[in-house]
């Protein structure tokens, strides 16, 4: 099968095309034929070895491969159809179209999925292209603001980075936990997060987020612009900063979040099939909508790299790896 291959770290210049043999399914697993693929920001840091923060980078090697990756296919994001079953992989039958979350192995033909992992059916309103942009960054802002801040209705947050692969999700679903909702973004962004539900929204080129006031009960920086000594004085009494990026120097700066009446969450968000679910009910509610910035053929893997290295795009970077599926 064709794959997208990564047997260096470096710049998008590194991947390249292979021919690498099918895989089988185990038990509890199977076999995907993939249709479309995200490139996320996490598949950018993964194949260059650009991990946020010192501990991170440290941590990444040591975890990811030292000198070279270990994973030669990357790609997280996924949405596909079944091909075949190993024992015991419940839930799923032949011929299922399927999407979700699973580290590795989507920037091929076909991928092994854990039945039990982030995994769900697509819903029969989406693409493979639409439902391949959704699960990272869906699933980060569902855990980071539901689970982690514990985002109350009525609250007040503030995302930095609101038309990002992250943030254009944020916004929705702080939307829909019944949150008032302020995005930054680009000025040219700004309609956009508009229409994914914010309730105001800020020009970071006329205005530096660290000069807002609020005060906001969540800031979530999606984009690493703030540290806990710039977020602090726009947050209200009880209030949290949650980086979705953080290192080593992070922890010492939040150190006085709890004298300050505030809290600093420095986690790493989980990938379930529970939060995929979550997200079907969502999409089914009318509360969550894929937003994508850019589709590219499979041959063009690399130009999708280095769109998501700018930090400049609305929404999801998709790859149309198989054939276009529609909906029902």
């Amino acid at each position: 099968m064709k794959a997208a291959i990564t047997t260096t770290y470096g710049g998008p210049e590194v991947v390249h095309f292979g021919r690498i043999d099918r895989p089988e399914p185990g038990p509890g697993e199977m076999l995907v034929r993939v249709g479309a693929a995200g490139v996320t920001t996490a598949d950018w840091r993964l194949r260059a070895a650009a991990f946020p923060g010192a501990i991170s980078a440290v941590a990444g090697r040591l975890m990811f491969g030292v000198f070279r990756p270990r994973r030669h296919v990357l790609g997280s994001d996924f949405a596909g159809t079944v091909e075949a079953l190993g024992s015991g992989a419940a839930g799923f039958a032949v011929g299922d179209r399927v999407f979700g979350f699973q580290f590795g192995g989507a920037h091929a033909e076909y991928m092994i999925v854990k039945a039990g992992g982030a995994v769900t059916k697509t819903p029969d309103s989406l693409t493979d292209i639409e439902a391949a942009a959704l699960p990272f960054g869906g699933l980060c802002a569902l855990e980071f603001l539901d689970r982690f801040a514990k985002l109350q209705p009525g609250e007040r947050v503030l995302i930095v980075g609101a038309s990002g692969g992250v943030g254009a999700y944020a916004v929705q679903v702080a939307r829909a936990l019944g949150a008032i909702v302020t995005g930054v973004a680009s000025g040219d962004s700004l309609p956009l997060v508009e229409r994914l539900g914010a309730d105001h929204v800020v020009d970071y080129r006329k205005t530096d987020p660290a000069n807002l006031t609020g005060p906001y009960d969540v800031v979530f920086d999606t984009v690493g612009a703030l540290d806990y000594a710039s977020a602090a004085p726009m947050l209200a009494r009880g209030g949290r900063f949650v980086p979705l990026n953080f290192g080593l120097g992070d922890v010492w700066k939040g150190r006085k979040s709890g004298r300050n009446g505030h809290a600093q969450i420095l986690r790493v968000n989980g990938d379930t099939k529970e939060g995929m679910e979550r997200l079907t009910s969502m999409i089914a509610a009318g509360q969550l909508r894929p937003v994508i910035d850019t589709v590219y053929p499979f041959d063009d893997i690399r130009e999708a790299y280095a769109k998501v290295e700018t930090r400049r795009r609305k929404g999801a970077v998709v790859l149309e790896v198989g054939a276009p599926v529609t909906g029902g």
